[in-house]
């Protein structure tokens, strides 16, 4: 009887081992392909060796999440550095709307003659087109690249000539392609800077009085809110002697809440500026009229490149934001599939183990 129970219990030892060897040799077995970022229906999952793919998988969704998550908050902290530069931006855009106006209320409008206001028949425009430096932001570059393709088109539909001035390397990449003319590029950055904006502004005005254009427009993002920008199209030259208004900024607190990061709206600063002083002119107020006419010139792209840069930092920060969403959603597609499948494999061999006993007895 010890002997009869020993036999059993080798050869029960022998079937276990041939199994632990069998399926030791099916999980090393190659795989015909990858799983995708889809959902994986249970029924077709061959468990042989697909844990692994699995178990990778999900490392590398993970990791990506994190990438998206930290490019997200770096975003939201520069979108507020960029609030910051519009908030900078505002004492010297009040006090010349102020000048401006007493300047205006002291000259005769009908004898104002300065080579910036004049308006003449239009036969060459030059496109001043405000896009990033990188991509990874939604289609910030995109839509603002078809508004200016759009207007290059109708422009040349009705046999007006069309050249370009790029800012921002997205913008310079894809018109390098097209047959429109550059005559200039310059290079945004995270923070737009004066000297870009000079630059940009003198060789506008440079090529209107020496009538090389007809026209200047610039193409660039309105900064709307947090998760709204538009393209929308300005022009800058001839200049107008009643274009000047206040524009007012949604501003945002980048702050914690329930320990996740939120944006608050922080209510506009009042500027403090409500009546025109009574100035004395030393010189001719048409001469000082012209000089605040080019500093507000300068002064009115630089506040279209920073909203640029503004809603460039918005549109990153809600496509990593998605981005993010997608990849804790295929996280956990990827984990229930691989949950599933590592029990079904346990199941498995526990069921041919039993069966192989069942068969010695």
């Amino acid at each position: 009887k010890f002997n009869s129970l020993r036999m059993m219990t080798t050869n029960m030892l022998c079937v276990v081992v041939f199994l632990i060897v069998a399926a030791g040799v099916n999980s090393f077995a190659p795989t015909s392909k990858l799983f995708s970022s889809a959902p994986v229906k249970s029924s077709t999952i061959v468990m042989d060796g697909k844990t692994r793919v699995l178990r990778d998988r999900i490392k590398s969704v993970k990791n990506t999440r994190r990438i998206t998550e930290a490019m997200r908050l770096v975003a939201a902290a520069r979108v507020r550095r960029a609030q910051d530069a519009v908030l900078k931006t505002r004492p010297l855009i009040a006090q010349l709307q102020l000048v401006y106006k007493t300047v205006l209320a002291a000259c005769n409008q009908e004898e104002i003659e300065l080579p910036i206001l004049e308006v003449r028949d239009v036969k060459k425009v030059s496109l001043v087109l405000v896009t990033g430096d990188r991509g990874l932001c939604g289609s910030y570059n995109s839509a603002v690249i078809k508004a200016a393709t759009k207007r290059a088109e109708k422009l040349q539909s009705q046999g007006i000539a069309v050249q370009l001035v790029l800012v921002g390397r997205k913008g310079e990449q894809w018109f390098l392609r097209r047959p429109i003319p550059i005559v200039g590029t310059f290079v945004l950055g995270n923070i737009p800077q004066p000297t870009v904006g000079s630059e940009l502004a003198n060789l506008l005005v440079a090529q209107f009085l020496t009538k090389e254009v007809d026209a200047a427009e610039i193409i660039y993002t309105r900064f709307n809110n947090l998760i709204s920008s538009e393209p929308s199209i300005r022009t800058l030259l001839p200049l107008s002697l009643s274009g000047i208004e206040s524009e007012e900024d949604e501003v945002f607190k980048v702050t914690t809440k329930d320990g996740k990061m939120v944006m608050q709206k922080q209510a506009p600063v009042e500027t403090g500026i409500t009546s025109i002083p009574d100035y004395i002119f030393e010189d001719e107020p048409a001469e000082i009229l012209n000089t605040m006419l080019t500093l507000y010139f300068s002064a009115t792209i630089m506040r279209c490149m920073q909203e640029s840069v503004a809603s460039e930092l918005a549109s990153r920060m809600t496509a990593m934001q998605s981005a993010s969403n997608n990849a804790k959603k295929i996280t956990t597609i990827l984990s229930q599939v691989y949950n599933r499948a590592r029990q079904a494999t346990v199941t498995q061999e526990m069921l041919e183990i039993v069966a192989g006993a069942s068969v010695n007895e």
